[in-house]
């Protein structure tokens, strides 16, 4: 039985390599080279391939490589193209967007904004193309399009910060920079600037489902680990027929909390669950200084925190006493 107590796979298949459905009118044919990965088998399918790219995924791909590579050779350059530093400060290194004096200038110069412009028009093309991919695939392979929309909840996101949200605001200089730790400098000024995006509802509703996700999808990947061994890791037979994997595990989810999901219900409530962490956390920062300046004040007049107290006499503006230049 202490087989079953490791979460990684134990047996490895080692069958004839599978090229996968059929699928009429493909642009290119599939690259038939497969080989087996033992470490990868260790997590999932130890086979590799075939590995199908089409007119999408290749421009895709090109699109990505030319934002990677106008970020990563203007970081290479603000450490005036020192390897090693390169290397050393890469986790702090930035393509910073325009400066707000620039507004929503289309071609500014290119060591003010110009190249953060490019290399965010290439990795948005990117990224569009692939969705596009992703739902291509699902559609010619009969499969339901529910990954595109996920993925579509994301690329969501990912617009408001650095598309959507800029051009609200009249200035490129609004976006989020290219980098690591910039990034998250930005994510910590964002939410001073604008009283704490923790008093922000949508923020609230995206750390919810944020944390509800890894609880759902723990919970269910627990359940059927724990289950395997009664063939409940065949989920398509038993939500159709359901077996005795299953049947044990809604007991021990009855017995626990009183009520369990389906075995197809579990897999709703998990996809909605991400897909709305991102939904709702885009809402939230379009909502910023866009709608609401200062969320901490916004939070007081709606009775969602209390207002700090008085510590210090107040104080008059000083532009408002008498003899105070005009």
């Amino acid at each position: 039985m202490a087989q079953y107590q490791n979460i990684f796979n134990q047996v490895q298949i080692r069958a004839p390599a599978y090229s996968g459905v059929g699928v009429p009118r493909e642009t290119f044919a599939r690259n038939e080279q497969t080989w087996y990965a033992y470490w990868i088998g260790k997590i999932g399918d130890a086979q590799v391939g075939p590995i199908y790219l089409g007119t999408l995924g290749v421009a895709s791909a090109i699109c990505g490589f030319i934002a990677i590579e106008i970020i990563g050779l203007n970081m290479w350059a603000s450490v005036n193209w020192d390897p090693v530093q390169f290397v050393r400060q890469l986790f702090w290194l930035a393509l910073e967007p325009p400066p707000p004096a620039l507004g929503l200038t289309i071609l500014p110069p290119l060591n003010q904004g110009g190249w953060w412009l490019m290399a965010g028009f290439f990795l948005t093309a990117s990224i569009l193309l692939w969705w596009t991919r992703v739902y291509q695939r699902a559609r010619q392979l009969g499969m339901g399009t529910h990954v595109a929309w996920a993925f579509a909840s994301a690329i969501w996101l990912y617009l408001v910060l650095g598309f959507i949200r800029p051009l609200l605001m009249g200035s490129w200089g609004e976006a989020v920079p290219f980098g690591i730790f910039p990034h998250l400098d930005w994510t910590a000024a964002f939410s001073l600037r604008y009283g704490n995006l923790f008093y922000n509802p949508f923020h609230m509703l995206s750390i919810v489902f944020l944390y509800g996700s890894t609880l759902l999808f723990a919970m269910h990947g627990a359940t059927i680990l724990a289950t395997t061994r009664f063939g409940s890791d065949r989920e398509v037979e038993q939500i159709l027929d359901r077996g005795t994997g299953f049947e044990r595990g809604m007991l021990f989810w009855r017995w626990t909390m009183g009520f369990n999901a389906t075995a197809e219900s579990i897999h709703r409530w998990a996809w909605w669950f991400a897909v709305l962490t991102t939904l709702t956390g885009g809402i939230g920062i379009l909502l910023t200084g866009t709608v609401v300046d200062n969320w901490y004040l916004w939070a007081v007049k709606h009775g969602v925190a209390p207002s700090y107290p008085q510590v210090t006499p107040h104080l008059p503006d000083p532009t408002t006493l008498t003899g105070a230049p005009k």
